[in-house]
């Protein structure tokens, strides 16, 4: 049977409840989900800034026990992760929510991992990093609320930490941790700072380029077993039409999404791009630019964004994948020219000849200068010294490489790094 190709694809999303005041229901969704003692993890800033009292007295007004939790980490750790789930095993929940950006959601996702499944963090990191441990049955119920157009993780089935001692981040993938319901709220976005939108939005309009841009699931070996299907699968009909859309949406909303806060129209649109494009990564997939991506963040802990709040050192999650995506589209142009040139077109409104590999890095980078982006590899810290220690950092993502529509060596890893140190 692997001799044959693959001829299945799945597609599964979170259900999604999205509109203006959309978070005041918490509380009736969480009883339809028969919760009684709700974990609710929160980014600090969403907290100090007052985002989770209308959250929480949805919640409480149902009824339902609250055990909060803040320590929440931009960019979780492993050490961040375990705090939480020592927190969650000690509160007793049986339910999660989550309130705030990707790093937010990804932390209650993996407490509700380990709470619910047992064992250790590292068993269920992705392999050859981690143990690659699969759940061996149901999460708790999870609802997830986010608060910045980004990591789409509402509604994925992803999760993310950086390993410093490691140099590297990783992540932890299993279908089972996908949040049971999302409920998507642009009015969470109103106090969002500009370069928190920027990163964000680049990180939707990057999943879905390359979720669009991933190889044809019919190219991958038809697994021995329905359990070895790989989440990420490759680019299939129905995902493309949540990339797509996604794709449109982050060309037309989000340089006005990032000048005006105001906006609620483009962060709206932002924030359900977000979510349409984690359903349509969460089935293909994404590859080259997130596999650079992890090296650039975990490698190095010297940026730090004057835009950003908070005192950490760290490379925003967006920007850290959308400054290889130029040069890491003109090496994937040759798979399938005809689909980079339609990504370009989706993305500015216009036309290009067929043969131009710059199509699509030259729309992404007018994108990236719009909005004061980060441009280069070299503005956080690196040079071309770092190359080596870069590229064995991509080459440890295996799981996004092999979703990649041309397969790279190290040699190619190490030229687009090269390419997009300036």
């Amino acid at each position: 049977m692997n001799d044959e190709r693959e001829r299945i694809f799945t597609v599964e999303a979170t259900p999604v409840k999205f509109g203006p005041g959309a978070t005041l229901e918490t509380g009736w969704e969480l009883r339809r989900l028969g919760a009684r003692r709700v974990f609710f993890v929160v980014d600090p800033e969403v907290l100090r800034l007052g985002l989770a009292e209308a959250v929480l007295n949805s919640i409480r007004t149902e009824g339902i026990e609250v055990t909060l939790y803040s320590d929440v980490e931009t960019e979780p750790t492993l050490a961040s992760f375990e705090r939480a789930v020592a927190a969650a095993r000690a509160a007793n929940a049986d339910a999660f929510v989550a309130l705030g950006g990707g790093s937010a959601i990804d932390t209650a996702k993996v407490a509700n991992l380990v709470v619910s499944d047992g064992g250790a963090i590292m068993e269920y990191v992705n392999a050859p990093v981690g143990g690659g441990r699969q759940p061996a049955g149901p999460l708790r119920p999870l609802l997830a609320i986010p608060t910045t157009p980004g990591s789409g993780s509402e509604a994925t089935t992803v999760a993310i930490l950086d390993l410093p001692e490691l140099r590297i981040k990783t992540g932890i993938s299993h279908r089972t941790m996908r949040p049971t319901q999302a409920i998507v709220d642009p009015e969470l976005t109103r106090s969002a700072p500009a370069a928190v939108i920027a990163s964000a939005g680049l990180d939707v309009v990057c999943h879905a380029a390359e979720s669009f841009l991933s190889r044809p699931y019919t190219s991958r070996p038809r697994p021995a077993t329905p359990g070895e299907r790989p989440p990420y699968q490759g680019s299939n009909p129905v995902a493309d039409l949540w990339s797509a859309q996604a794709i449109r949406n982050g060309g037309q909303y989000l340089r006005r999404a990032v000048q005006d806060a105001g906006d609620e129209e483009a962060r709206g649109a932002m924030m359900l791009s977000a979510t349409m494009a984690g359903v349509g990564f969460g089935s293909a997939g994404v590859h080259l630019p997130h596999a650079c991506a992890y090296p650039i963040a975990g490698l190095k802990h010297e940026y730090r964004h004057p835009g950003y709040p908070g005192a950490k050192n760290f490379v925003p999650h967006g920007f850290s994948v959308i400054v290889t995506a130029p040069a890491a589209f003109r090496f994937t142009f040759a798979s399938d020219p005809a689909r980079h040139i339609q990504a370009a077109s989706m993305l500015t409104g216009q036309t290009y000849q067929p043969g131009d590999r710059d199509a699509l890095p030259g729309a992404l980078l007018s994108l990236m200068r719009d909005i004061q982006a980060p441009l280069s590899v070299r503005t956080f810290g690196y040079d071309e010294s770092d190359i080596p220690a870069l590229v064995d950092g991509a080459m440890q993502q295996q799981r996004l490489l092999n979703v990649a529509p041309r397969t790279p060596t190290a040699d190619d890893l190490a030229r687009i790094f090269a390419e997009s140190m300036d």
